[in-house]
């Protein structure tokens, strides 16, 4: 096993993620099987309880594990399905050591953050690398891991400890480590600073790690003096500086990391039995970021949601959107909507606020409702739904949004004013929207329905059906606490709006779609979180299609969206005429 540290400096947020990602891609483009794992310093035992706006959106993966989002990189750049013991916390690794000292497993040694927290990191670090995370089921050859933080964190000196042990346990042609730093440009002076890195490698080393490989990120191209400049006081060759500059969209980083001579650096710095140039996966990533930039035709979605000041909120809806938007040769036009922007309040200030909100869902080609928590917004939301359905503009509602497409119609089409969601109203006389009361124990950590669960349809008549492929059942990602009440569905279905996709029990209801309508389709399950670069999310994908005015030509070719046709689409250069073209306006 060859193990990659890829660790941060100067400040948080510098896309250590996407490198990470990007180096995985480079490495399993050149054969090599590759795992990941991200370590988060905070004492949280998981991401699930966080705010969006204090961590961003929270990954869900298939074994249910609420994690970073940067696991949620690592699966669409690697392709891969990763564990919740692929996200190492401060709280999972010291709730471990507790337990075993409760156990007396130290027999009766004075329990301490040298050695035992310390080898503990190590060990959980060696098992859950050899996890297999491709559908083949072998054993990983490479493990890239991201420390989340900046190097000084106090939080984070148990973790560096652990790893100034590790490289010498795994021996240095197994352990390389990548430092991701910041050169600043200051606009009073224009210049390019190096000072921040000097001193980032300066406190790594002094905790017992040294760079292989310095990652400078920087706004503009960085220029070959101050490579130079870094690599005279930062004690490394030329060639082991790379520069990361900001680009028009992530899929070109692995491209820039290639063409700097990575590949051959690892293969020489680990011993790797590979060839100098990357197999065709790589040049698809090319091909793919060209097309990327030479996108004319635009496609707008009206995201509504509660926490839009932020991207990463809704991280993986943004890469769903994408990945479908690039699959059908359109580039995604995404404007967020604060939801309460769009119930109309009286003051002045908000009134602005209101219309501005209203003329951006206005002019979108489709509409988007994600998942959420919490009444706030809820109105705004519903108006938004209402405004998609009468109007027929495409709509997609996940999770809540499928919830509040259900508590819309009630209202207004089946004349039940009080309707609504028990998170809401727990006394209203119609809970169209109930919740499950065997996922809410008491605790709020992971008590909700949670990870990878069986959907089937129960229809052949189901546009969603048809963009799966025409499967007999999809297998997606859950994250609900709350559910439509099965109990009222047959009112639903006698004015239109059916209920075509159940679990396999058929108690829970999974997908809605609306009768005489482009697109009105609500799905209980989180697709976006199984979406792919060059395997789009087909709910999305329908939505997108819709939105453009393709759905019924693309449904007439009767495309089956399996792994080879969406990998051969993306690879191809055919223009968005060549591949519709029947287009027509929903």
């Amino acid at each position: 096993m060859k193990y990659i540290l890829v660790t941060g400096g100067v400040i948080s947020g510098i896309g250590k993620g996407i490198i990470a990602s990007s180096i995985g891609t480079i490495l399993k483009s050149c054969g090599l099987r590759v795992t990941a794992i991200k370590i988060d310093p905070y004492i949280n035992i998981d991401a699930g309880t966080f705010s969006p706006y204090e961590h961003g959106e929270v990954f869900v993966l298939n074994d249910g594990g609420e994690v970073d989002l940067d696991l949620g990189n690592y699966e669409r750049f690697l392709d891969i399905s990763l564990y919740k013991d692929n996200n190492i916390t401060t709280g999972k690794i010291y709730q471990h050591v507790i337990n075993k000292e409760r156990h007396g497993d130290y027999l009766g040694k004075t329990v301490q953050v040298v050695p035992h927290i310390t080898d503990a990191v190590q060990e959980w670090v060696m098992n859950q690398a050899k996890v297999p995370v491709d559908d083949d089921r072998k054993e990983p050859q490479i493990c890239v891991i991201e420390l989340g933080g900046t190097i000084g964190d106090i939080e984070g000196m148990p973790f560096v400890e652990a790893f100034r042990q590790f490289q010498f346990k795994a021996k240095r042609e197994n352990f390389c480590n990548i430092h991701v730093s910041l050169v600043p440009q200051p606009n009073a002076t224009g210049e390019q600073k190096t000072k921040p890195t000097q001193n980032s490698v300066r406190a790594l080393r002094g905790l017992g790690l040294s760079p292989d490989l310095i990652v400078c990120r920087s706004a503009k191209p960085i220029e070959m003096a101050v490579k130079e400049k870094i690599s005279m006081f930062c004690h490394v060759e030329p060639e082991q500086v790379i520069f990361i500059h900001d680009v028009s969209s992530t899929y070109r980083v692995p491209i820039l990391l290639e063409e700097q001579g990575i590949i051959k650096y690892f293969k020489q710095r680990l011993n790797l039995p590979i060839d100098d140039q990357p197999s065709d996966l790589l040049m698809k990533w090319k091909k793919m970021a060209d097309r990327y930039e030479r996108l004319l035709k635009v496609c707008s979605i009206a995201l509504v949601g509660k926490y839009t000041k932020l991207s990463d909120c809704y991280a993986s809806v943004f890469k769903a959107l994408e990945h479908s938007a690039l699959a059908i040769n359109h580039k995604l036009d995404l404007m967020y909507i604060d939801s309460t922007e769009l119930e109309h309040s009286t003051e002045v200030e908000n009134s602005v606020k209101y219309h501005q909100a209203w003329h951006k869902l206005c002019k979108a080609d489709g509409i988007l409702v994600p998942g959420g928590f919490g009444i706030r917004g809820t109105e705004g939301k519903l108006q938004a739904i209402s405004w998609a359905r009468t109007k027929k503009k495409p709509f997609l509602g996940v999770c809540l949004g499928m919830q509040l497409a259900v508590v819309e119609f009630a209202r207004n089409c089946l004349n039940w004013k009080d309707a609504n969601s028990t998170e809401f109203d727990p006394d209203t006389k119609n809970p169209v929207v109930i919740d499950m009361p065997e996922h809410n124990p008491g605790d709020m950590g992971g008590t909700m329905r949670l990870g990878k669960r069986r959907t089937v349809f129960k229809t052949q008549n189901s546009v969603l059906r048809k963009l799966y492929g025409d499967e007999t059942f999809v297998e997606e990602r859950h994250r609900h606490r709350y559910e439509v009440n099965p109990e009222l569905t047959h009112c639903f279905e006698e004015k239109g709006l059916k209920f075509v996709g159940h679990d396999t029990e058929g108690n829970r209801m999974e997908i809605i779609e609306l009768e005489n309508h482009p697109y009105f389709v609500g799905v209980q399950f989180h697709p976006e979180f199984s979406s792919r670069p060059m395997k789009p999310s087909p709910p999305y994908l329908g939505l997108l299609l819709a939105a453009t005015g393709t759905l019924n030509a693309y449904l007439q070719r009767g495309c089956k969206l399996s792994p080879s046709d969406s990998y051969s689409d993306l690879s191809d250069d055919s223009s968005p005429e060549k591949e519709f073209p029947n287009s027509e306006t929903s």
